[in-house]
């Protein structure tokens, strides 16, 4: 590389990180009405956007990502009600997990299948907070998808080994294995204590087992459960949720989920260092 040619390489990078950036966004966006619609049965694609409040169509206009949001100043340009934050929010962590992925991973089939699965998992932890449920309408159809897509990981750049050879067997048999193992530690951990675990994060896990494979599903549910507990502490501490009302587990597995796609065992050397750095002060 030389001198002259750094600033354009500087230039090039921005530009498709940019790029990169607002293509997440506008899935975000699309996350959105997913999530408004889908928990109550509605259609993802049809009729096009409008107005919760007032059923006024929205304009092409008023769609762009974060922008749009910006412009009219968190409201509705009919009636004036408030859009919700979370719009804007999913729209910038969409952009953002994009323009993170493409840095790391570039553009390729390996960014398009980071995307799809991290918008799934987005969205179904939007869903699971805002309404405390895991819609089996997203995660049975992704789970028999992810079981046709178990051998053809490495057509992705994504490599699986086990204890076989071949590549594509060794991917079949590590996201199967990874799969029916998150599936059967849920459920073990659903029967012995019902009250703290859903259906739906049984399901899930059996998922994203599937959609990680091994050993991104252990890294999966222990930060999952790290993180899971250490917001239910701050929770109970500063008493915004009382003892008896369920936290959704749904969105910590879902951050584990993309923590294994983006980081693998990156994420546990960070957290290792910090609880480190920690306990020397």
């Amino acid at each position: 590389m030389t001198g002259t040619d750094a600033p354009y390489d500087w230039l090039i990078q921005t530009v498709s990180t940019g790029l990169a950036f607002l293509i997440g966004a506008f899935v975000g966006s699309f996350l959105n009405v997913a999530a408004d619609r889908i928990p109550v049965g509605g259609s993802v694609v049809a009729p096009r956007s409008y107005c919760m409040t007032c059923l006024q169509r929205i304009a092409i206009r008023d769609l762009a990502p974060i922008i749009s949001y910006a412009w009219l100043r968190g409201r509705c340009r009919h009636c004036g009600v408030r859009i919700p934050i979370r719009v804007v929010a999913v729209e910038a962590v969409s952009g953002a997990l994009f323009a993170f992925a493409y840095l790391k991973l570039g553009y390729g089939l390996s960014l398009g299948a980071f995307g799809a699965c991290a918008a799934l998992l987005l969205v179904i932890a939007v869903i699971d907070i805002e309404h405390r449920v895991i819609p089996n309408r997203l995660v049975v159809p992704a789970s028999f998808v992810l079981v046709f897509l178990a051998p053809l990981w490495p057509e992705f750049g994504v490599d699986r080994e086990l204890v076989f050879e071949h590549a594509h067997l060794a991917s079949l048999v590590n996201s199967l294995v990874a799969g029916v193992g998150g599936l059967s530690f849920f459920l073990v951990v659903k029967l012995i204590y019902p009250a703290g675990m859903g259906s739906g994060d049984v399901k899930m896990a059996g998922m994203l087992g599937l959609m990680v494979g091994y050993p991104g599903i252990v890294l999966s549910v222990w930060a999952a459960a790290v993180f899971g507990g250490a917001a239910a502490l701050v929770l109970l501490t500063l008493g915004g949720q009382g003892r008896k009302d369920a936290i959704p587990f749904g969105p910590f597995l879902s951050f584990g989920g993309i923590a294994a796609l983006l980081g693998g065992t990156e994420v546990v050397d960070v957290y290792l260092e910090f609880v480190e750095r920690v306990a020397g002060v």
